[in-house]
């Protein structure tokens, strides 16, 4: 049984290291104080689409088609990449409250994810492992995974004056949208 869940935790956990969801979470925590609402809604999205995979294997993703996805993901990268350029208060930080970056971590992962390596992953191990372990192994590493993007983010933006900050996140959040669409 610990085999059923290590598996998935290592297999998963490798696999999105240096992920664009991670850059991406990363990027949003420069931007927001309430770190453990942008990890909470993380860590629902992957509970979501992670879940999904194991229950329903890569159906998801040709149901919906990949291109879709791609496009998809493209669109919502672009949009955080817009927010951020356009609602910054008076010091450069985006005022992001608890409930916008909770929803904006949730929307981001539920998006991104649908069709990621990851998900394929979670869902090819439940057909060899036990469901429930693989679920649990896979959304364990994702969440710490996360939880080292979101505090990296945290202690990159108590470095970073908060305009500059702003303007990469956001320049880097519209060229990451623009690859996906494009490649």
């Amino acid at each position: 049984m610990i085999k059923d869940f290590m598996v998935p935790f290592m297999a998963v956990g490798f696999a999105e290291l240096g992920d664009k969801t991670q850059l991406s979470l990363m990027l949003l925590s420069m931007k927001s104080k309430s770190r453990l609402h942008l990890l909470a809604g993380a860590v629902l999205g992957f509970l979501i689409v992670d879940g999904v995979a194991v229950l329903a294997g890569s159906w998801v993703t040709g149901l919906v088609g990949e291109d879709s996805l791609k496009l998809m993901s493209g669109l919502v990268f672009i949009a955080l990449g817009l927010q951020t350029l356009l609602r910054r208060g008076e010091e450069g930080e985006v005022n992001m409250d608890s409930k916008g970056t909770m929803a904006s971590a949730f929307t981001l992962i539920l998006v991104a994810e649908w069709g990621d390596k990851t998900q394929v992953a979670s869902a090819l191990l439940a057909t060899r492992y036990n469901p429930v372990m693989v679920l649990s192994g896979a959304l364990a590493s994702l969440t710490f995974v996360s939880m080292l993007a979101v505090y990296a983010g945290g202690f990159i933006s108590k470095r970073i004056g908060g305009r500059l900050l702003a303007r990469l996140a956001a320049v880097t959040f519209i060229l990451a949208g623009l690859l996906m669409i494009l490649l």
